[in-house]
């Protein structure tokens, strides 16, 4: 008979218990990333923080583009032959800076030796002319020749002028050296950025290639390609921030200037032009550069100051507070990124707090 009473007694307990264990197992685990814990900054520290606000503004996403800079082609001088022969003095490098007047090589010519021959004769014939019609109108007064014969010479004389002209016109637009070279000059200040031409080259007038090419930099081009599936979202006029890979921290703000209205049929790409102020001639043609172009909409999200989000775990969090003893690590989830402003939705409301410097920092201690 006791091994029954002690089955019984076995059963009562577990149906008496059981209820309790299942209330226990079911009690929802409390997210630890959702809670108020100790603060763990002082209330001085807490003074020095940066707090912004979330507010609710129109919806900002962000069209990422690549490029390259190139020279502001309204501002570029090349410089072509215009005589033929033999280059020396050519020592200015691609990336010097040259001023406008400056020599950048001589060619040695026999074209700028028959122009300087030309001047020579045109002035001779041009002192015989007159010595032949001052004489021809002594004669005339005289009645030695006839009003014809005046006539002749002062035809003469006239175009004993105008060859002297021609001359002297071909000789200055060459340089105007009279002793057989021609010196290159720069025809504008700037920087030397393509140079084709080294000592003792034999140049050709008839060379479709540029000597050099010398452009100011101070401000140059962005080139930007947009695939098709952005072109409905790129507008002459739109604001756009660029970087390159030189300088990564230094964004630099301009707007479109020009779109290209056809697709490049290699890449199917459209092409915009960005024109950039360039202090300090940071910005070097050829330079990757990476167009970051604001697509706005009519839709409303709250926002944040991006310097509030924290990145852990895959989850992105944000600290709210009302006062030093009153932190909560929120997670959230980004809509979109654009000029230092965050789009978010999460459990945040409008005119909440949150803490927007040394975020990380405080996220680490409140969860060591």
């Amino acid at each position: 008979m006791p091994k029954p009473i002690k089955m019984k007694r076995i059963i009562f307990a577990i149906v008496l218990f059981s209820p309790s264990l299942f209330l226990l197992n079911c009690k929802p685990k409390e997210d630890p990333k959702d809670r108020t814990v100790q603060s763990p900054v002082s209330d001085s520290l807490y003074r020095t923080l940066k707090i912004d606000t979330v507010v609710r503004c129109p919806l900002v996403s962000s069209i990422m583009l690549t490029g390259k800079v190139s020279f502001n082609e309204e501002k570029v001088a090349r410089i072509y032959p215009m005589v033929s022969g033999i280059i020396s003095n050519a020592n200015v490098q691609a990336g010097d800076y040259v001023n406008k007047g400056q020599s950048l090589g001589v060619i040695r010519s026999t074209e700028m030796a028959g122009y300087a021959s030309d001047l020579t004769t045109a002035q001779a014939n041009l002192v015989n002319s007159k010595k032949s019609l001052d004489a021809a109108e002594s004669m005339y007064q005289s009645k030695l020749i006839s009003e014809q014969d005046l006539i002749s010479a002062r035809t003469s004389y006239e175009q004993a002028q105008a060859q002297l002209k021609k001359a002297n016109d071909v000789l200055q637009i060459n340089g105007g050296n009279k002793e057989s070279r021609f010196v290159i000059t720069a025809p504008i200040s700037g920087f030397v950025v393509e140079k084709q031409v080294n000592n003792d080259m034999s140049i050709r007038a008839d060379n479709s290639n540029s000597l050099y090419t010398i452009s100011d930099l101070k401000d140059v081009w962005v080139w930007a390609n947009v695939y098709e599936s952005n072109i409905s979202n790129v507008h002459l006029g739109d604001q756009v921030k660029v970087s390159t890979l030189a300088y990564p921290d230094k964004v630099y703000s301009g707007r479109i200037d020009k779109i290209l209205d056809v697709l490049d049929p290699a890449n199917k790409v459209m092409k915009i032009r960005v024109v950039l102020s360039n202090p300090g001639f940071l910005l070097k043609p050829e330079m990757f550069a990476r167009i970051e172009l604001a697509n706005r909409s009519n839709e409303q999200s709250l926002c944040i100051s991006s310097n509030t989000l924290i990145f852990d775990h895959s989850q992105y969090y944000v600290l709210v507070t009302t006062g030093v003893n009153d932190i909560r690590t929120i997670p959230v989830q980004v809509i979109s990124k654009y000029d230092g402003k965050t789009y978010i939705t999460g459990n945040l409301k409008e005119g909440e707090k949150v803490i927007a410097s040394n975020a990380l920092l405080i996220y680490d201690a409140m969860n060591d």
